[in-house]
C-alpha cells in the first residue's frame, strides 16, 4: 500500500515530529501498539474515532517499508 504517504505526516509540529495520522494527533506507534496486544483495526477505529481501517493498514504499510528499508539484526 504505496498510499500511506496520503495518510501519515511528519510535521514537527505535530506530536514532536512523530509519524501521525494526516489531520490527527494519533501517532503511528499508537495504531501499531494497538494491534500487538492483540486489538483488531475495527476496535481501534471505534477507540479513535478520528481513524478509518484505512488509516489503520496505512500505519502498518508505513511500518512495513521502514523494516523493510532497515538492517535489523536478531536479538539474542
Amino acid at each position: 500500500m504505496e498510499k500511506w504517504r496520503e495518510r501519515i505526516v511528519i510535521d514537527p509540529q505535530i506530536c514532536h515530529g512523530k509519524p501521525c495520522i494526516r489531520g490527527t494527533r494519533i501517532p503511528v506507534s499508537v495504531i501499531l501498539d494497538n494491534l500487538a496486544e492483540g486489538w483488531t483495526p475495527e476496535e481501534i477505529a471505534a477507540e479513535y474515532p478520528p481513524l478509518t481501517i484505512e488509516d489503520i493498514q496505512a500505519a502498518i504499510a508505513y511500518a512495513a517499508d521502514l523494516v523493510r528499508e532497515e538492517e535489523l539484526t536478531p536479538l539474542r
